[in-house]
């Protein structure tokens, strides 16, 4: 090998070992300059946002807990400029001003439908209300009147459930409220550095144990899943978006309860070839990234309520477990 590597030298030509292949050099090269040319938004106000400040965090997971098919892994080393973060997640009433002042139709309300979960469809008008189940997911039930302002169907209400985050949110309705805002949707890299608050390679916002003890200190499924949610953290559905104490930086919520939407599209391996300074994804796709879990996440099936994790959505997607926090630029 020693060798070999004087032949390449006296030549003039780097060893073959140490030169990347010519598409993961175009792919990098790619990446970057998607990163240089993301938009920066700076319109929106700060109020009840948390600034983080730029530097680095280990991204990603090798744990034995992760979905290697996801692409959770492996960890590294990202870089990111400063920028604000909600709270909260946006919330009913703030969503409401956006459609007061705009007029704005979610996709779900277009369409006449949207997805709700099973248990939470009124047993006497089951028949009524149900179009037709997911398959390989029966829980998922297609119903007819289900929009952000009848997160259940038409005969419910979101009239004391304000301060509850707004749901049924397709990416491009979420898309739509932070232009609205003079903000954006956090990508995924600012999804995770904010979520994990502080720590590093942490399973959770607040460390490894999920109920230190015993504490609840997110919303999840806690029972039989799909047939018994007990409810033992306090909640059997969404709840409102301070409920939990806020992570290290301030941020409320920001595991379980609700999915939330990310800027970037979703790709399993994408990752392994992108820039490692301000990521913003793929510059391609058919769904988006979502991150932090729901209060249907439960670890027999979907322990998806790890920093670290991720899953997807088609942008025009909506369901009563989906929302979204905004960010913007410094």
């Amino acid at each position: 090998m020693k060798r070999e590597f004087e032949i390449f030298a006296a030549a003039g030509i780097p060893h073959p070992c140490c030169v990347p292949g010519r598409r993961r050099a175009a792919q990098l090269d790619e990446s970057k300059g998607l990163s240089a040319a993301r938009v920066r938004v700076t319109d929106g106000s700060a109020v009840d946002m948390v600034k983080l400040d730029d530097g680095p965090f280990l991204m990603g997971t090798d744990s034995e807990e992760g979905f290697p098919d996801d692409g959770e892994g492996p960890i590294r080393k990202i870089q990111l400029d400063a920028f604000y973060i909600d709270k909260f997640a946006v919330t009913n009433e703030q969503f409401g001003e956006f459609v007061t002042a705009t007029g704005y139709r979610t996709e779900s309300e277009r369409l006449g439908w949207s997805f709700v979960f099973q248990g939470h469809i009124p047993q006497e008008r089951y028949q009524e209300l149900v179009v037709a189940t997911v398959p390989g997911a029966s829980w998922w039930c297609r119903v007819n009147g289900a929009d952000w302002k009848h997160p259940e169907g038409p005969d419910s209400s979101i009239d004391t459930r304000l301060q509850h985050p707004a749901t049924h949110m397709s990416w491009n309705d979420a898309q739509a409220y932070c232009i609205w805002a003079g903000k954006r949707l956090p990508t995924e890299a600012e999804w995770e550095f904010a979520a994990r608050g502080g720590f590093e390679q942490k399973t959770y916002p607040w460390g490894d144990e999920l109920t230190p003890e015993n504490r609840h200190l997110c919303n999840i499924w806690q029972g039989i899943f799909p047939l018994v949610d007990s409810g033992e953290d306090g909640y059997a559905g969404p709840a409102p978006v301070n409920a939990f104490p806020a992570n290290g930086y301030g941020l409320h919520n920001i595991t379980g309860n609700t999915w939330e939407w990310c800027s970037d599209w979703f790709d399993s391996a994408s990752h392994l070839t992108a820039t490692r300074s301000n990521p913003v994804g793929p510059p391609r796709g058919a769904a988006k990234v979502m991150k932090g879990g729901s209060y249907l996440c439960h670890a027999s099936y979907c322990n998806r309520y790890r920093v670290a994790a991720r899953t997807s959505n088609t942008p025009d997607s909506a369901t009563t477990n989906i929302g979204f926090r905004c960010v913007r630029d410094i």
